[in-house]
C-alpha cells in the first residue's frame, strides 16, 4: 500500500492534561472543562503526567491536546517539566499554558517567550481560559497534522526506488523527459514509467505538486 494512502488515524477527541498539585485545582479545572464538552485527564504531580507520556507510543499525543500546567509542584516543578517537554521536541504538538500565582508571572512570561502557549495567574477567568485552551487545540491539530503528513511523506520517499530518486531530483528540476533520458542514459519511454510510478507513489499528479510536497516537508 502507498503509505500516502493509509487510512487516517480514529477520530480521538481532543484531550486537556491538568497537572496541578492541589486536587481543589484539578477538580474545578475537570468541571469547568466538562461543561463546555472538552475531555480532560489529570495528574496531581509533574512525575506522574510523565510517567504517563512516557509509557505512550512515539506518536503520542495522536489527538488534539494541550496541558495545562501548574508553575510550582513539589518535586518536579512545572517549568521543568516544560523543559522535558521543548527537549523531546513536544511543545508543537502538545501546547502548555501555565497556570501561575501573581509572584511567578514574570517566570510565566519567560517562558512564552521559550515557547510556552500562554500562562494564566490565578484566580482567572473562566472563558477567557477556555478561549486560550480551544485555541491551543487549534494549534496541536495542526501541528500533528503537519507531523504525520511529514511521517507519511518520508516513507513514500523510502519507498523510491535509486532510479526513481534520480529521476525525481531531475524532474523537481524541471527537466523534459527527453533531457532527463539523456542524462541517464535510457529512453524516453522508461523515463515516463518511473514517472508515473513516482507520481504514485508520493501520491501528486504534477512535477509542481511534487516539488511542493518535497519542499513542505523538507524532503527535498
Amino acid at each position: 500500500m502507498n503509505p500516502l494512502d493509509l487510512p487516517p488515524r480514529p477520530a480521538v477527541p481532543p484531550v486537556v492534561y491538568l497537572v496541578d498539585d492541589e486536587a481543589v485545582v484539578r477538580d474545578a479545572l475537570a468541571w469547568l472543562l466538562r461543561s463546555r464538552r472538552i475531555v480532560s485527564e489529570s495528574f496531581h504531580s509533574a512525575e506522574a503526567f510523565e510517567h504517563m507520556r512516557t509509557a505512550r507510543s512515539d506518536g503520542w499525543p495522536d489527538a488534539a491536546s494541550c496541558l495545562l500546567l501548574d508553575v510550582r509542584m513539589p518535586g518536579l516543578s512545572g517549568l521543568g517539566l516544560f523543559d522535558r517537554l521543548l527537549q523531546t521536541g513536544l511543545a508543537g504538538t502538545l501546547p502548555v499554558i501555565f497556570l501561575t500565582g501573581h509572584g511567578d508571572v514574570p517566570t510565566a512570561v519567560a517562558a512564552v517567550q521559550r515557547g510556552a502557549f500562554d500562562f494564566f495567574e490565578k484566580p482567572f477567568s473562566d472563558n477567557r481560559l477556555v478561549d486560550r485552551i480551544e485555541q491551543a487545540l487549534a494549534a496541536s491539530a495542526d501541528a500533528i497534522a503537519r507531523r504525520d503528513g511529514h511521517a507519511r511523506a518520508s516513507r513514500a520517499l523510502a519507498d523510491l526506488t535509486d532510479r526513481e530518486r534520480q529521476v525525481m531530483r531531475l524532474i523537481v528540476a524541471g527537466r523534459p523527459n527527453k533531457l532527463i533520458a539523456d542524462e541517464l542514459d535510457i529512453s524516453v519511454r522508461t523515463v515516463e514509467v518511473h514517472r508515473a510510478r513516482i507520481f504514485d507513489k508520493m501520491h501528486v499528479r504534477s512535477a509542481v505538486e511534487l516539488a511542493n510536497r518535497l519542499r513542505d516537508h523538507g524532503l527535498g
